[in-house]
């Protein structure tokens, strides 16, 4: 890569690196609900991590930023709209649905700033108008089409800062500590790099889906636990 063409990889490694506030610290993406129910040890962080990127992560959230930035890519904002209603759709448990909008807001209200993209501003005037939840899936693929950081790229980084976050919510819950995180970390990014592969060929909304029955009712208990370290 030559030099002249290293800034959409700057602009993505400022968008994922852990000091952009995208609050995504706060979620531990179900992990504190089956801690709490006592339903998981150290010898079952690697399953239920890879059960979310295959049945939930990957056709759910991977799949709507895959469609999103094709979607701005070619300016078709319509589908835009109908790929980001259809993501909040399909996130089943209220918890979830919220802080997957909350994190999206929140990193596109920075965004609007850091970058200045007009897809982004155009996404902006669309959240403010409530065409548009503005879910984290969303604004990412967004900000990277307005980057100009190719799709590939764009959905391998989120499904990493996905796990990433995962096996840090892990640590801090005291399920596992830092070594086997980093561990754990080299051991699923094969399933990274499937979840990725699956993403990328989806060619309509209607391809977005995920069914995690477990995760969801953990996550409603969760919702109503009377102490939490995190919000999901």
């Amino acid at each position: 890569m030559s030099p002249t063409g290293l800034g959409p990889l700057l602009a993505q490694l400022q968008l994922t690196d852990s000091g952009f506030p995208s609050g995504l610290y706060t979620l531990s993406h179900g992990l504190e609900g089956y801690v709490q129910l006592g339903a998981t040890g150290s010898a079952d962080l690697r399953g239920l991590l890879t059960d979310l990127l295959y049945n939930s992560v990957g056709p759910g959230d991977a799949t709507a930023l895959v469609l999103a930035h094709r979607a701005v890519g070619a300016g078709d904002w319509d589908r835009l709209v109908e790929v980001d209603r259809r993501l909040h759709a399909i996130k089943l448990n209220r918890e979830q649905r919220s802080a997957s909008v909350r994190t999206g807001r929140q990193v596109l209200d920075t965004a609007v700033w850091a970058f200045a993209s007009p897809e982004t501003a155009r996404l902006a005037a669309l959240v403010a108008e409530r065409a548009v939840p503005g879910n984290h899936a969303v604004v990412i693929g967004v900000i990277h089409a307005g980057m100009g950081v190719p799709v590939a790229h764009a959905v391998a980084g989120d499904l990493y800062a996905f796990a990433a976050g995962w096996t840090a919510a892990a640590v801090r819950l005291g399920r596992t500590d830092f070594r086997r995180a980093q561990r754990i970390l080299g051991e699923v990014r094969p399933d990274l790099a499937r979840v990725a592969r699956a993403a990328l060929a989806a060619e309509d909304p209607m391809d977005l889906n995920g069914s995690v029955p477990v995760a969801d009712t953990v996550s409603a208990a969760h919702e109503r636990a009377a102490a939490r370290l995190f919000i999901t």
